[in-house]
């Protein structure tokens, strides 16, 4: 599986990976991006590692790149897996004030304070309470990888602009979309809204988790994505 932390799969070109966006160890250019963008530059990644077509499992933003991917390089994608997000336009369920203040001043917050607040949004209270100190830990370490400022205004605009919805009829793939159902960043009826719209869609909820319910229900995931790309086939890449 190919992971991008928390956002996307980049872009490529002739002689080397990069990445758009910032996060991790990338590349972290300024400018605007857009989900149209990301989707090509996953196209350009997929090329630079030789990997003609596979399964896509985005999560998040990630899932956004993986809708507009299938609908401009269809052929390269098998089965998809959309998590925890949203095919935008004016039927998209918007997040609470809460989590847009917290995304408008995450970058200008100091460290433990940005963790803190972060994954009272991502996970739900009883989960939190019950594995605060390992949660904390695994942020602190990973928090170096975080994009930089801009690199996150850009990845929100992108997200803000993004619009599929009118399109997800014409998405014809085995489709699998996940979401928990106290999801406080995408919340849920933004995946019921995908299901009902991609032909065939299969929609599983998780009752109770929040945004990180890959973490929360990791097990149950697991088994789902596993069980459901088994029964497809071929070979499967992610996009997270």
């Amino acid at each position: 599986m190919v992971e991008a932390g928390a956002s996307v799969l980049g872009a490529a070109s002739s002689d080397r990976v990069r990445q758009p966006g910032g996060p991790g160890r990338s590349e972290k250019p300024t400018g605007a991006y857009s989900i149209a963008q990301m989707a090509d530059d996953t196209a350009a990644l997929m090329d630079a590692l030789e990997v003609p077509s596979s399964h896509v499992f985005g999560m998040s933003l990630g899932g956004m790149i993986a809708q507009e991917y299938k609908l401009r390089h269809s052929q390269r994608v098998g089965a998809l897996v959309l998590g925890g997000t949203t095919a935008g336009g004016p039927k998209a369920m918007s997040p609470g004030p809460e989590v847009m203040g917290y995304f408008a001043t995450v970058a200008s917050l100091p460290i433990p304070q940005a963790i803190e607040r972060g994954m009272s949004l991502l996970y739900s209270d009883e989960f939190l309470a019950a594995n605060k100190g390992w949660l904390v830990k695994r942020a602190i370490e990973n928090a170096p990888l975080m994009a930089p400022p801009h690199g996150l205004q850009g990845q929100a605009i992108a997200a803000i602009s993004h619009n599929s919805y009118d399109r997800l009829g014409s998405i014809a793939a085995p489709t699998l979309v996940l979401s928990g159902t106290a999801d406080k960043i995408v919340p849920h009826p933004n995946s019921v809204l995908i299901a009902e719209g991609i032909p065939g869609a299969r929609l599983v909820s998780y009752e109770g988790a929040g945004h990180g319910f890959l973490v929360e229900r990791a097990d149950a995931v697991n088994e789902e994505v596993l069980g459901f790309l088994g029964a497809q086939g071929g070979r499967s890449a992610g996009v997270k």
